[in-house]
């Protein structure tokens, strides 16, 4: 499996219980999308991210971190687009 295969998945699977999509572009960059799936609503788009500055796992926790705090401050900004909690 590639690196930007393990890179994608990984990414991908950080921000349950929304939904994330990465792609890499053929320019070497990466955008990913953060949504939740039932609705479609986007939560976060991240374009312009540099591939080939992610070359270890502390890299790819760093970028991680990086959307989540990101995913965070819009969440703060726009209350309506927290994930609804399940009681």
């Amino acid at each position: 499996m590639s690196w930007l295969v393990q890179v994608r998945e990984m990414v991908e699977s950080s921000f349950q219980p929304l939904a994330c999509e990465c792609v890499i572009c053929a320019d070497g960059s990466m955008t990913v999308r953060i949504f939740d799936e039932a609705t479609g609503r986007v939560d976060l788009m991240v374009t312009g991210i540099a591939v080939s500055k992610i070359k270890t796992l502390e890299d790819v926790a760093m970028l991680i971190e990086e959307l989540r705090d990101e995913l965070a401050t819009v969440s703060v900004d726009h209350p309506e687009l927290q994930p609804s909690s399940q009681a």
